[in-house]
């Protein structure tokens, strides 16, 4: 290893490395991807590094996050589908070639293609690229329903494929993720195993190396939301926080609410988030006159520990078609309140072998209603089964902490500019 330069000869560069990051969504604009790029982002900076990050918003701005830089491309294009997917990335791949060069670009995954961006603007910069996968693209689309020219498809495979084992790493969540890129052409030797954490709302005072994470903003539109989670009567709480949508079908736990709602009345479903994405979740009350099921919008960000710690069983919901491309972050933040989860989907996958692992609840298939309902009534009525799910959410919770994760992050990234 190369001698460390006296400090009076150390060039400004080796004293303080710059990153750039690229994602399409970065707080207060919500999604789980933003989130946990502010964290890491606040953590590189607290680290010493030189920090920029490019996204986008409704009108343009350069404005400190922090010790961030944070440059917000206004996006007002209205084409549908996969053109506008397209002109996000060619806007932000202009945009990041007109900024400074970086000693490391990390591109995320949304929009699509996005890591291509990253590697083209890595490549004409000289920097090091590393392609952190929350979602593994294009593959996830017709998992999920979207139709895209076989053409196209193929030609979005390829050029997903090559920036990946361009890069200098692939950063994937889960070990199902490393399996379903390494089988599907990326280099093995290129991809690191760095799951997510828990947001750092869960626990505030957390430390990570010698540095303090900065307080999350209030996000102002959830702060006058509808606050009535712990309200009511005491009920045995089923928790479903974040998105419903291709990727996280609710049809069974639908179905497993209509068995229990005559069965006991005392378990209650609630459902947490957009309140576009909840739409069917509210026909299908009405629809099916469930008294069980409550849905709210999303709620501030300094509330998220009491949310958690609201519900008694937490669900998650993966289509198994979607195996091996994603793995939702809140279940996270579900075993960090150490509490029981259920998914619903396959086994196979990151979530499915930590719950086995640890024993931290149950997993079960997807249109497998009366399953899922005994499933929840065992959770209910068996003390046992409750307390060891419970223990098991706490051990895989101190294996999965954010301290952990973005150390790990910060030392990968270290490697890469020594």
């Amino acid at each position: 290893m190369t001698a460390t330069p006296a400090p009076s000869t150390m060039t400004k560069a080796t004293a303080r490395p710059s990153v750039l990051f690229i994602n399409r969504l970065y707080p207060p604009e919500r999604g789980s991807s933003g989130r946990l790029l502010r964290e890491l982002a606040r953590a590189f900076a607290r680290d010493g590094w030189d920090v920029q990050v490019l996204t986008t918003d409704t009108i343009a701005s350069d404005d400190p996050d922090g010790p961030v830089r944070v440059r917000r491309l206004p996006l007002f294009s209205q084409t549908p589908g996969t053109l506008r997917g397209i002109w996000v990335l060619v806007r932000l791949f202009v945009a990041a070639m007109m900024l400074p060069r970086p000693r490391v670009v990390i591109s995320m995954t949304d929009p699509p293609l996005l890591g291509y961006v990253g590697h083209l603007v890595a490549w004409f910069k000289g920097a090091k690229h590393v392609h952190w996968c929350q979602d593994v693209f294009p593959d996830l689309l017709p998992a999920v329903g979207f139709k895209i020219p076989s053409r196209l498809e193929k030609l979005f495979f390829k050029l997903s494929r090559r920036a990946m084992n361009k890069a200098e790493r692939v950063v994937v969540i889960g070990r199902c993720m490393a399996r379903q890129l390494s089988q599907t052409g990326v280099d093995a030797h290129k991809i690191t195993l760095i799951p997510n954490w828990p947001e750092l709302a869960m626990n505030p005072n957390v430390n990570v190396g010698s540095f303090n994470p900065l307080p999350l903003d209030e996000d102002v539109a959830a702060a006058t939301a509808q606050n009535t989670v712990l309200e009511g009567l005491p009920k045995f709480r089923i928790l479903y926080v974040g998105t419903v949508g291709y990727a996280h079908p609710v049809d069974t736990i639908l179905d497993a609410a209509t068995i229990l709602d005559s069965m006991h009345p005392e378990i209650e479903f609630i459902f947490i988030g957009d309140e576009t994405a909840q739409r069917r979740v509210v026909e299908e009350k009405s629809k099916r006159g469930l008294g069980n099921i409550r849905v709210l919008p999303f709620q501030p960000q300094s509330r998220l520990r009491d949310i958690m710690e609201s519900g008694d069983v937490h669900l998650i919901s993966i289509k198994h078609e979607a195996a091996g491309m994603m793995v939702p972050a809140k279940f996270y933040a579900a075993l960090a309140a150490a509490r029981p989860c259920i998914l619903v989907g396959p086994e196979q996958t990151e979530i499915g072998r930590i719950i086995s692992d640890y024993k931290a609840g149950a997993v079960v298939p997807q249109k497998a209603a009366q399953q899922l309902a005994q499933t929840i009534i065992d959770f209910r009525m068996r003390e046992d089964i409750w307390f060891t799910a419970h223990d098991g959410a706490k051990k895989a919770a101190a294996a999965y902490t954010a301290e952990d994760m973005i150390r790990l992050w910060l030392r990968k990234a270290r490697e890469l500019v020594r």
